[in-house]
């Protein structure tokens, strides 16, 4: 059972064990984001993976927004 937990992002325990992939890939969100954080452009990532410019970005908004919600403890 797929669901969609973002805009462009779902959850598919068939697919990557469950992990937040693009929606219509099996490309994990956290592929993409440490692509970008390893100095990949996008045009790079959108030929090796087969993705648009909006599938980047929904998985770029997606990470930002569990980002956002983290609480962190201070000692």
């Amino acid at each position: 059972m797929v669901k969609e937990i973002a805009d462009g992002i779902v959850l598919n325990p068939d697919v990557k064990f469950g992990k937040p992939i693009i929606k219509g890939t099996r490309v994990p969100v956290d592929l993409v984001v440490g692509k970008i954080a390893g100095g990949m452009t996008f045009e790079e990532i959108m030929t090796e993976y087969d993705l648009t410019k909006d599938q980047i970005l929904a998985a770029l908004r997606y990470a930002a927004s569990l980002v956002a919600e983290e609480k962190l403890a201070y000692v």
